[in-house]
């Protein structure tokens, strides 16, 4: 099955300093055919104005991937950790057993990013932080294993759920084949351009939801980056 869900279908809630966009049911957004794809939970759209953000609050049993797609976001929590992540870098917190955070754009642009959540495989732990940078010229043609709870993926941020989060840019009239186990659920984002899944056409930012296949082409239309969930 492959399902596309057009940007324009998505839940939305514009705060003026924050104009996100919801393919999950999240906050005041609820739509019971949208809660989760397996063990994915959240991906919100986010484009968050100049020198504003999220002041802190909690989180806790939550694995949280911050994929900035525009600008930088900066991170401050309450272990100590304090971290500047800018576009096409991955920032990745295990909430654990109880963390607070702060996330602001501190540039004078706007940022614009997806924030990714999946569910652990356990509850509690020590929560954790991390960063690192993803040159886009490194997933040319490719996928790239940005963060993983999956054995043998390495060079990864690592999250603690059986899951993991690749990215690929791909130049118009290339394909990419990304291989697949029928009982698990992906879920990929163009984050730019326009591409084709299967006999299935995605815009950006439309968001594509795929399961019971073993495997999945995708060919880009215009140049695109693509960001991919794998989730059980």
């Amino acid at each position: 099955m492959i399902e596309v869900r057009p940007f324009n279908s998505l839940g939305a809630a514009n705060h003026g300093w924050l104009d996100a966009h919801h393919h999950f049911s999240f906050g005041d957004y609820h739509e019971p055919g949208r809660t989760n794809w397996g063990r994915l939970r959240v991906w919100n759209d986010d484009t968050i104005a100049p020198k504003t953000g999220f002041p802190a609050h909690p989180h806790r049993d939550m694995e949280i991937i911050t994929y900035v797609r525009k600008g930088a976001i900066t991170h401050k929590d309450s272990l100590g950790n304090e971290g500047r992540t800018e576009a096409g870098d991955v920032q990745v917190m295990s909430a654990g057993s109880g963390i607070q955070h702060a996330e602001y754009n501190l540039e004078d642009e706007e940022t614009t990013l997806f924030q990714i959540w999946i569910l652990p495989d356990g509850r509690g732990g020590e929560p954790s932080w991390g960063a690192q940078p993803f040159p886009k010229g490194d997933r040319s043609g490719r996928f790239v294993t940005l963060a993983s709870g999956i054995e043998g993926d390495e060079g990864a941020l690592p999250i603690r759920s059986n899951a993991r989060v690749v990215g690929a840019t791909i130049k118009a009239g290339d394909s990419v084949t990304y291989p697949l186990t029928p009982d698990r659920h992906t879920y990929l984002v163009p984050a730019t351009g326009r591409i084709t899944v299967g006999d299935k056409e995605a815009n950006a930012r439309d968001g594509v939801a795929v399961t019971g296949l073993d495997s999945i082409t995708l060919t880009a239309i215009e140049d695109s980056e693509i960001v991919l969930v794998d989730a059980a």
